[in-house]
């Protein structure tokens, strides 16, 4: 499984947002700027994770994001699927086919994939947001830019 910019950058301005809308909203510039996104792409993936239910938007004059739900609520596979679809490296017919494979029968090889997709899926279904938050803190207390070279 390889995840897009979508879910890599969509992770962390999640993980931003956790970290500094608890007293007030965060602004698309204010995590742009932590997180060394495009303003731009940044709007999108905040759609998106606006769609999903994850975040909500405040209107005014401090208005800007907050998580729509507290980050022991939101694993990091709610993120990656809001942003990424479906987690799955191999959807195998076997399992989800009306019909089935016409090789499920003599086929040994569904069972690696099924239990790939299960150990992702479950790894990440059991991560949750406020794990990430209080690792953010330890591993960047002043809060800058979380690795300015990491640029996936």
């Amino acid at each position: 499984m390889k995840l897009s910019t979508k879910g890599r950058y969509g992770l962390r301005a999640m993980i931003d947002l956790a970290r500094y809308s608890e007293e007030e909203p965060v602004s698309i510039s204010s995590i742009a700027a932590r997180q060394d996104i495009s303003e731009r792409y940044l709007e999108q993936l905040v759609g998106m994770l606006k769609k999903a239910g994850l975040v909500r938007s405040i209107r005014g004059a401090a208005g800007g994001y907050v998580l729509a739900r507290g980050t022991g609520e939101i694993s990091v596979g709610d993120v990656l699927r809001a942003l990424e679809g479906s987690l799955e490296p191999v959807r195998c017919a076997a399992f989800y086919s009306e019909e089935g494979c016409t090789a499920a029968d003599g086929c040994v090889t569904k069972y690696v994939w099924q239990k790939i997709n299960e150990s992702i899926n479950d790894t990440v279904d059991h991560m949750m947001l406020d794990e990430l938050v209080q690792e953010s803190r330890k591993v960047n207390p002043e809060g800058e830019l979380e690795n300015p070279q990491c640029k996936f």
